[in-house]
């Protein structure tokens, strides 16, 4: 996969902040960045599908035990 590259301004106080938060963990500034944008996406993502599963299972709160789901398909 190819690399490119992308810009985000911040002030000092943001900087020093970022950079230091990565340290702790070991990483490089771009590494947390990047991880944090797509963990960010990743949560969105999941609350969405979450919401939609819970809007499904409103309408028609049926369950199912784990004996009745191996049945149908184990």
């Amino acid at each position: 996969m190819s690399s490119t590259t992308m810009t985000i301004r911040l002030d000092a106080r943001e900087k020093s902040l970022i950079a230091a938060y990565a340290k702790t963990f070991g990483a490089s500034v771009s590494d947390f960045m990047r991880t944090s944008a797509l963990e960010r996406i990743e949560d969105e993502l999941d609350l969405k599908a979450w919401e939609q599963a819970k809007a499904e299972f409103d309408k028609n709160p049926t369950t199912y035990s784990a004996v009745e789901i191996a049945a149908k398909y184990l």
